[in-house]
């Protein structure tokens, strides 16, 4: 394998230490070469490592690309490794050029790099942003780097961590603070507790909320002494202001830039960082490596190592009283400061070692280099592009999701997955996968050319009782997948009602030109037969969700505290949505009072979307004689069905609702306000409380009398209609997973 990895070179404190450390630890095992955009201490060195370090600088960008250009193609280079703002353009426009992929690192938010300069910002910042979105992959050196990437919106299925690591087996020579005073002129007493930063003069470091911090420890310990090493002429002089305006200078020393950050960690007591935005910085790695204590801002992925309390402190950013506590405390008892500082060596050592990051790092380009062959092959960027009512604040509908991408994952880990949402950054983070907006109809077009497997369900996308708009839309995309030659397949749908008749003969049109055709009831497979539909393979399976699982207990103890459900009662769960006719409310509000005097329960109103289910369930809550809850917040699908699996009962009008109740075992009633409920009901077997229309709560009141008697009963006719649920879809899915690879 050869890696050509690409920066600027001006780089200083963690990017450097990074890029030269990985790539020298890489040379042991692939071909690496680095190339820098400009002369100076980062290559030289790179030079005295050992590493094939190259400079491409002839004072004109065009020529830089045109020699990198050259340099690329001639060393037949497997993949492009960049950083930083030039690196990130370069590389993208041979990329472009070349089709060789690349990867970049992102050290820290790019937002915030060049906060210092407007000029920078809108020049090197939007260019480095530019060139980012057009780089397929990334890296960050932090999950909290990765997760800033995320809500960015950059695709979380080409989002990887690498943590930095240093050596720790390796000899360093010794510094003694005599030594390292002579050097620096520092002026301290050598026996004094000796506080230190090492970080470049930045705002984005925030050396002001340093400054303030020693301030309150001079004023208890008067022993203590401040040492601030890093490169940085243009805040210099402010913050030396900043330092006499707080009448610290007889305990504060400006080191400048210190070569061998070793030398600087070994001979301060306590390290401390107060940036406001970082990845994942070396200097706690660097002091950890002498076991000294670690006080910093909680930034970056700072908290992976830093266990606030046991073996540092960690403090929110600009929080200088805090911070002053705290280094007060460590200032005046070194027992403490010694054990927390070699409890933080242990943990360094056992998790970001050298040798980790760069096994991670190789294991980051194979899988690079295998997707890659796989696009080679078909020119195709996903296996599965999903299509339903994603992005809607719809629990089921996002169930259905969820249900789908876990169980194909567990099929196959290595699947890469495109979803068609309305919220596409939401949906991008919360489910790991590709997103576009739906009604984008230029990449929906452009994502279906890239796509191996096209499956447009779960729910009922096939209807025109909500709009004649929606089921055009659901047809139109259908067709347009299969004149783009994509395999495409009805997947898990209930079709109907479809009342117009024009509307009937386009869906009867373009679903005969499906490969597959799954169904969610046998209610549905006889619509499609009165269709004319006969040309595809088409079979009866079951909703996805039912293979959703339950999220950890915790999180359901969460939601119960914070929606202050009471837990000392049997819990009804009613989850009812908006209809056309409001005088079902009364009687809702009726049932769940009766509910209450006669089984001495508590009713839980569970809106499944928002805001529409909400409003309803507050209607009904305001009608009720009796107390209630309603789950006022919006919570991922795993979470509501591990409610539901504390309730004693269901009244679903949602179709989702009855689902999760009938995977959980719990006995349920539902109400029908349209045929995919009257269907599911008979599938499983459950009474139905009568259509929303005809509402009779005397009969409803004593079907809730039998259910309530006859639990267990009913309990097991749930679990043996799941277990035959589970399976058809499980089957469902394998079938989808075989078109695929066919």
């Amino acid at each position: 394998m050869k890696v050509i990895h690409l920066i600027g070179g001006g780089d200083e404190g963690g990017a450097k230490s990074h890029v030269l450390q990985l790539i020298k630890e890489l040379g042991k095992h692939i071909d690496v070469t680095l190339v820098s955009y400009r002369k100076g201490k980062f290559h030289d060195d790179a030079v005295a490592m050992g590493i094939d370090a190259r400079i491409v600088r002839t004072g004109n960008v065009f020529l830089d690309i045109h020699r990198t250009l050259k340099l690329v193609k001639s060393g037949k280079y497997d993949i492009i490794h960049s950083h930083g703002a030039k690196g990130n353009m370069i590389a993208s426009i041979i990329n472009s050029i070349t089709g060789v992929p690349v990867v970049t690192t992102v050290h820290s938010d790019p937002h915030l790099d060049y906060m210092h300069s407007i000029l920078k910002k809108y020049t090197f910042g939007v260019i480095n942003m530019l060139a980012l979105r057009k780089i397929d992959y990334q890296i960050s050196v932090s999950s909290n780097l990765k997760e800033m990437l995320k809500d960015s919106g950059f695709d979380p299925q080409h989002l990887y961590s690498v943590n930095n690591g240093i050596a720790f087996d390796n000899e360093i020579p010794v510094c003694t603070r005599k030594e390292f005073y002579r050097r620096f002129n520092v002026p301290f007493p050598e026996d004094c507790i000796l506080i230190g930063i090492m970080a470049r003069l930045h705002p984005v470091k925030d050396h002001e909320t340093f400054l303030r911090a020693a301030a309150e420890v001079v004023k208890v310990n008067p022993d203590a002494r401040f040492l601030i090493a890093g490169p940085g002429d243009e805040l210099m002089d402010h913050l030396v202001q900043f330092t006499r305006k707080l009448g610290l200078e007889k305990y504060v020393c400006f080191t400048g830039m210190v070569e061998n950050p070793y030398d600087f960690f070994q001979i301060i007591d306590i390290n401390v960082l107060t940036s406001i935005s970082e990845g994942f910085p070396y200097v706690v790695l660097e002091g950890a490596r002498f076991s000294k204590v670690f006080v910093s801002t909680r930034v970056g992925g700072l908290s992976e190592l830093v266990k606030s309390g046991v073996n540092g402190y960690l403090v929110e950013p600009k929080d200088w009283k805090t911070l002053g506590e705290h280094l007060t405390e460590l200032s005046l008892d070194k027992q403490k400061r010694e054990q927390m500082g070699e409890k933080l060596r242990v943990m360094a050592e056992a998790r970001f070692s050298l040798r980790s990051m760069c096994e991670n790092q190789l294991s980051i380009y194979k899988a690079i280099l295998k997707e890659e062959a796989r696009i080679k092959q078909d020119n195709k960027k996903y296996d599965i592009t999903l299509l339903g009512y994603y992005g809607y604040n719809n629990s089921g509908d996002e169930a259905i999701l969820k249900s789908i991408l876990d169980s194909f994952r567990k099929i196959d880990s290595e699947l890469n997955f495109l979803v068609f949402s309305k919220k596409p950054r939401e949906t991008k983070k919360l489910y790991s996968v590709d997103s576009v907006n739906r009604f984008n109809l230029f990449k929906v077009i452009h994502s279906l050319k890239k796509t191996r497997l096209f499956l447009a369900g779960g729910g009922s996308l096939i209807q025109d009782n909500t709009s004649t708009r929606s089921i055009w839309y659901y047809l139109t995309v259908l067709r347009m997948a299969k004149r783009l030659g994509t395999k495409t397949m009805l997947f898990a749908n209930g079709i109907g009602p479809i009342k117009r008749s024009f509307n009937r003969r386009f869906a009867g049109k373009v679903l005969n030109e499906m490969q597959v055709i799954s169904l969610r009831d046998a209610q549905s497979f006889n619509e499609i037969k009165a269709l004319g539909i006969n040309k595809p393979d088409i079979y009866v399976a079951s909703d996805p969700a039912v293979l959703l699982e339950v999220s950890d207990g915790a999180s359901v103890d969460e939601l119960i505290k914070a929606e202050n459900i009471p837990v000392h009662k049997p819990l009804i769960g009613f989850s009812i949505r908006k209809w056309a006719n409001s005088e079902y409310i009364d009687k809702i509000a009726e049932i769940a009072d009766y509910c209450v005097e006669k089984y001495g329960s508590h009713p839980v109103f569970i809106p499944m979307q928002y805001p529409m289910d909400l409003d309803i369930s507050q209607a009904i809550a305001g009608k009720m004689k009796h107390t209630s809850s309603i789950v006022t917040r919006v919570y991922s699908p795993d979470i509501i069905l591990g409610l539901t699996a504390r309730l004693t009962l269901m009244v679903g009008m949602r179709l989702h609702s009855i689902i999760y109740a009938a995977t959980q075992c719990i006995p349920l009633i539902g109400l029908v306000y349209e045929p995919k409920v009257a269907a599911f009901l008979k599938e499983i077997t459950q009474p139905s409380a009568g259509e929303l229309d005809n509402l009779d709560t005397a009969e409803i009141c004593r079907q809730l009398d039998t259910i309530w008697e006859n639990q267990p009963e009913i309990r097991k006719q749930l679990k043996n209609a799941k277990n035959r649920l589970t399976l058809m879809a499980q089957a469902n899915l394998a079938n989808a997973y075989q078109m695929l690879k066919k």
